[in-house]
């Protein structure tokens, strides 16, 4: 079941689509889409950094509302992050609010790719958040990474991309496994940072460890032999 929705405040306002259940809901995924560095354009469900997340929302939904999981896909106000108070940033945590304001204390997951990746990581301190997807992730050096300590993280980066740096998100998965030894990276060769080129893989990779750190089934033996490995092993792992 989908349903968009937003809250009743003066506008400019997020929006979120739902997808899964909205009863009985013992977890939430929540999806984050791609920007830019800066930019007051409004994000519209035409463009192709929110419509990217779809098919993860989607594959995630079907394969996991039998078990009450939900996925919010949030759709920012603006296109940009916009710092050094980022507006994706106080986004993304009205959503988290939301979701608890809707299932209450529930456990979360994030999912975000680019800008949405670094928005995801920059959150995950918020005491719902259990784990953490990000995909071709837009990182910088200083970004914080002790909020991250009791969380599960994996990164994914294509090794082609020419928009976000693989090894800024190396670098960034280094700094965060002093933090948690719950660290996973991938390696994706042959790939681009539209993760359009082996999109089933992403899919497969996505909803493996959103299912599996949700405890609806195993974690993929892949993404748990990556977890397990110390760095840089398991932070260099090809997928």
């Amino acid at each position: 079941m989908r349903e968009d929705c937003g809250v009743n405040q003066t506008e400019p306002t997020p929006g979120i689509r739902v997808y899964g259940p909205r009863a009985d809901v013992r977890a939430v995924v929540l999806v984050l889409h791609g920007g830019r560095e800066r930019s007051r354009e409004r994000v519209t469900r035409r463009q192709l950094a929110y419509l990217r997340m779809v098919p993860f929302a989607w594959d995630i939904a079907r394969k996991g509302a039998g078990q009450g999981i939900a996925v919010w896909l949030l759709r920012n106000r603006y296109r940009g992050w916009n710092g050094p108070d980022p507006d994706a940033v106080a986004d993304a945590r009205w959503a988290l609010a939301e979701i608890r304001r809707a299932h209450g204390d529930v456990r979360v997951v994030l999912v975000g790719h680019s800008m949405g990746g670094r928005v995801a990581l920059r959150v995950a301190g918020d005491e719902s958040v259990v784990a953490v997807c990000a995909l071709a992730p837009w990182t910088k050096p200083h970004d914080p990474v002790e909020h991250l300590a009791g969380r599960t993280v994996l990164i994914a980066h294509g090794l082609l991309d020419q928009t976000t740096d693989p090894e800024q998100s190396y670098g960034f998965a280094s700094r965060a496994k002093a933090v948690t030894d719950r660290v996973a990276r991938f390696d994706v060769p042959g790939e681009r940072h539209a993760m359009l080129r082996k999109a089933d893989k992403w899919t497969r990779l996505v909803t493996g460890f959103v299912l599996g750190v949700l405890d609806t089934r195993p974690i993929d033996p892949v993404i748990t032999d990556a977890l397990g490995r110390p760095a840089p092993d398991g932070l260099r792992v090809p997928l």
